[in-house]
């Protein structure tokens, strides 16, 4: 019987592969009931034919499946949630950053039912310094714009129950955040600290424009932030035009301007141009959110899934 189920986002990691399977074996003949999801997000290299090959010799139950096209690590995370057949439910990175072990702590706590929502917390990372400083950067600014409650050192893998899946997998949004969704759902929470690993092999594709784009997508799905922003700039601009419409007819009145009209009009036409164009820009954002919401676009599509045992 089913009861473990290991979700495994794969993008760009054909060289992992191999560590990958005998984790998952080693995780396997520890963990009862186990089963492995391995998501391919459309990956570029041989990564997909790797698995399809050793699928039939694994020796316990797993699923493939193959996305139509890349729709990132978060969709392929809730696709792999959505097929997965057991009572509890973990995600672990194919690039083995994070211990396979933690996957087994998660289980050992899900089972026990000391908490249906377990976060695998990082205590120290072995990666190159620039890549530690964005990262504690990322973390700080998500911690103070979007979820207050995320650890400081942020949430790459976690484990949940059979009640925060069904959460999760009803919140249908595009362009969200699912470590938000995780934090949003509620549920009893528990921190298992661990300790990142060097990445041996390949590279990572969590770059940094990609890093910007899901910070943006959390700020506007799980903040008022860029209205606050918005309305401190409103009421700064009507002082500031306050204060200069006061400059500007003190001038007028100790007759004081050799070309009337003209500082005043390009500084209020330059600031209020930059006011409305970035008001405008906040605005489509929402517009553009809203749209793809309402057009009930899923979030990916299985093009293929093979299951063994």
């Amino acid at each position: 019987m089913i009861d473990c189920s290991l979700v495994v986002p794969i993008y760009r990691n054909e060289e992992n592969i191999p560590d990958l399977l005998e984790a998952l074996a080693g995780l396997a003949a520890r963990v009862p009931g186990f089963e492995a999801v391995l998501v391919v997000d459309a990956s570029p290299d041989n990564a997909e034919a790797l698995l399809r090959a050793a699928l039939p010799n694994l020796g316990y139950p797993a699923q493939l499946l193959s996305l139509s096209r890349n729709f990132g690590a978060f969709a392929a995370i809730r696709e792999g949630l959505a097929h997965a057949r057991g009572r509890f439910f973990a995600v672990m990175a194919a690039d083995l950053q994070e211990p396979p072990e933690l996957a087994e702590q998660f289980f050992t706590t899900l089972r026990s039912d000391e908490a249906d929502l377990c976060l695998g917390v990082r205590r120290s990372r072995q990666d190159p310094g620039l890549s530690r400083f964005l990262s504690r950067t990322y973390w700080r600014l998500y911690k103070r714009f979007v979820i207050r409650d995320v650890p400081a050192g942020g949430v790459d893998i976690f484990g949940c129950n059979a009640a925060v899946r069904t959460a999760l997998l009803s919140l249908d949004e595009r362009s969200g955040s699912l470590i938000g969704q995780l934090f949003w759902v509620g549920f009893r929470r528990k921190e298992v600290p661990y300790d990142r690993r060097a990445r041996t092999k390949g590279t990572s594709a969590w770059v940094f424009a990609k890093r910007l784009r899901y910070f943006v997508d959390s700020v506007f799905a799980f903040s008022d932030l860029p209205i606050h922003l918005l309305t401190v700039m409103g009421g700064a601009g009507a002082a500031l035009s306050a204060v200069v419409a006061a400059v500007v007819l003190l001038a007028w009145l100790f007759q004081d301007i050799p070309v009337e009209g003209y500082v005043p009009i390009m500084l209020a036409v330059l600031f209020f141009g930059f006011v409305t164009l970035l008001a405008l820009g906040i605005i489509g954002i929402y517009v553009w959110r809203i749209s793809e919401n309402v057009r009930g676009r899923p979030n990916a599509i299985v093009a293929r899934r093979e299951i063994v045992g």
